[in-house]
C-alpha cells in the first residue's frame, strides 16, 4: 500500500495541467465514498525504535493485520488551493489500549466509528489532473459503543481527476492520540467523490448592437469656445487673445500676469501679485516686522537692538542695561561723575589693612550709589606697588579689598553684591621706581556692574 501510495505522489508532482475551462477551481460540495485499511501497529512500532529502523527490517504492518472499513466523504473547495473534507468511516477491529489507560487490550474484534474534519492544503489547483495535498485536522471515536476517544490528523494525498468535477482520492492518514483512551495509528484510504450539483453554466450577454456614429463634428476638446485645430492649448480652457492657452503666470504664483503687479517676481493675492514688502530693508518683511520703519533685527522681531535704560548703550552691550550709565563705563554710572567719588582717597594705614578716617568719608559715597542704584553690583580690586614680594602683596590687596567690603557691609550693603579680588603688584598704572609711582599703584580700584 505505501508503495502504490509513494507512486501516485510522485506521478502528481510530475503531471502536466490538462484543460478544465472553467476560470475558478475551487472545488464544488463533492461527496464520496471510499475502501480503508486501519493500521493500528506501525506507528506504535515506529514510536517504540524508528522510521529507518521499521523500514530497514521491515516492520511496517502486513495487510493481514490491518482492517478493513468503508467512509463517507464530503468535500468542498474553501478557496482554490484549501479543500475542507469531513469523513464518518466504520471498521471491526480489535483495539489495542495501552497500559496507561488503564482498559486492558481488546481480545474480539468490536465496531470502530470514527469521524474526521480536515483541512486539505493543495500543492496544485483542480486544474491540474494529478493533485498532491497535505491534510491536518482533527478525529473522535467510539469503540464498541463505550469507549470514546479524541485524536489528531496529519498526512499525505493524492487526488486524480477524472472529469466534470469526479475525482479519485488517496490518502496516507497518521492519527496520533490526543486523549487518555486514544492510540496512535495510521489509515490508507483510496475512494472517488462526485459533486452534488451541476456546474452552473455560464451566461452569456448579448452586447447591444453599436450605436449608430455620430455626426462629424469640429472638436473643441477644453470647451473654451476655441477648435483644437486653432486651439494652442487644446485641452486647457483659454482665451483667443492668447490663441486658446490660459492668461500666463509668469512667475508662477497662481496670479496670471494680467493680474499681477510684479509679473515677474513671485508674490501674494494680497499684494497684488508682489511678494510682501519690506519698508525698513531690514530683510524681515512688514507682517512679521513689529517695527517695520525702522530697520531692525530678526531676534527682535525687526525692531533695533533695544536701550531700556535709554543711555545710548543697547542692551547687548550695556553691563547696567536697566540703570542709566555713561559709554565710557559701558552703560554703567560713573562713580566718580555722578557722586565725586575718587578712589584715591581710599587709604590705609601704612603696611596694614586698616582704612583711614578719610577713607570711610569717602566710601560714604559708594554706600549712596548702591542705596540708590539697588540692583548694581560693586567690584573691590585691591593694588599694592612691588615692594617686597608678591607673597606678601597679594594677600595685602586683597585684605584691603577685604577692609573696603566689611565697611560697606556694615553700612547694609548686602555681602552678594560685594565682590573683591586682589593683584598684589601685579597691574601697576604707575612707574614703580619713583616714590610718587608707588603711592598710585598702592590704590583700590572700584567699578559697578548690573546684577
Amino acid at each position: 500500500m505505501k508503495k502504490f501510495l509513494f507512486s501516485l505522489l510522485v506521478v502528481g508532482l510530475a503531471s502536466a495541467t490538462f484543460a478544465q475551462g472553467p476560470t475558478s477551481y475551487k472545488k464544488r460540495p463533492s461527496l464520496g465514498v471510499s475502501f480503508f485499511l486501519n493500521d493500528m501497529f506501525t506507528a506504535d512500532r515506529i514510536s517504540k525504535t524508528s522510521l529507518s529502523d521499521i523500514l530497514s527490517n521491515n516492520k511496517w504492518a502486513k495487510s493481514s493485520e490491518m482492517t478493513p472499513g468503508l467512509a463517507i466523504q464530503y468535500f468542498e473547495g474553501l478557496t482554490e488551493n484549501i479543500d475542507f473534507m469531513g469523513s464518518l468511516g466504520g471498521t471491526f477491529t480489535r483495539y489495542p489500549f495501552y497500559s496507561k489507560s488503564g482498559v486492558a487490550p481488546s481480545t474480539t474484534s468490536k465496531f470502530l466509528l470514527e469521524a474526521d474534519a480536515n483541512i486539505n492544503v493543495k500543492l496544485l489547483t483542480d486544474q491540474y489532473l494529478v493533485v498532491p495535498y497535505i491534510t491536518l485536522g482533527l478525529g473522535a471515536s467510539m469503540y464498541g459503543g463505550t469507549y470514546f476517544a479524541a485524536q489528531a490528523n496529519t498526512g499525505l494525498g493524492l487526488q486524480i481527476g477524472l472529469g466534470e468535477g469526479t475525482f479519485i482520492n488517496t490518502q496516507m492518514l497518521f492519527r496520533p492520540g490526543i486523549s487518555n483512551l486514544a492510540v496512535n495509528h495510521m489509515a490508507y484510504t483510496i475512494g472517488i467523490a462526485s459533486p452534488l450539483k451541476d456546474k452552473p453554466k455560464p451566461v452569456v450577454v448579448v452586447a447591444p448592437p453599436p450605436p449608430p456614429p455620430p455626426p462629424v463634428v469640429e472638436k473643441d476638446t477644453d470647451g473654451d469656445g476655441i477648435l483644437d485645430k486653432n486651439d494652442k492649448c487644446p485641452t486647457v480652457p483659454g482665451v483667443a487673445k492668447y490663441q486658446g492657452c490660459p492668461v500666463p503666470d509668469t512667475d508662477g504664483d497662481g496670479i496670471n500676469d494680467e493680474n499681477d503687479k510684479c509679473p515677474t517676481v513671485k508674490g501674494i493675492a494680497k499684494y497684488q501679485g508682489c511678494p510682501i514688502p519690506d519698508t525698513d530693508k531690514d530683510g524681515i518683511n512688514d507682517e512679521e516686522d513689529k517695527c517695520p520703519t525702522v530697520p531692525g533685527l530678526a531676534r527682535y522681531q525687526g525692531c533695533p537692538i533695544p536701550d531700556t535704560d535709554g543711555d545710548t548703550v543697547n542692551d547687548e552691550e550695556d553691563k547696567c542695561p536697566t540703570v542709566k550709565g555713561t559709554v565710557a563705563n559701558n552703560g554703567c554710572p560713573e562713580l566718580g561723575k555722578q557722586y565725586n567719588f575718587d578712589n584715591k582717597k581710599v587709604l590705609f594705614v601704612t603696611g596694614s589693612s586698616v582704612l583711614t578716617k578719610g577713607s570711610k568719608v569717602e566710601l560714604e559715597k559708594v554706600v549712596k550709589a548702591m542705596n540708590e542704584y539697588p540692583s548694581l553690583k560693586l567690584y573691590v580690586e585691591g593694588h599694592t606697588d612691588n615692594t617686597g614680594s608678591d607673597k606678601i602683596n597679594k594677600p595685602l590687596s586683597l585684605k584691603r579689598a577685604s577692609s573696603v567690603k566689611a565697611y560697606l557691609f556694615s553700612r547694609k550693603i548686602a555681602a552678594d553684591r560685594l565682590l573683591t579680588e586682589g593683584f598684589g603688584s601685579s597691574k601697576p598704572i604707575a612707574d614703580n621706581k619713583t616714590a610718587k609711582g608707588k603711592t598710585a599703584n598702592r590704590r583700590v580700584e572700584f567699578r559697578v556692574q548690573e546684577l
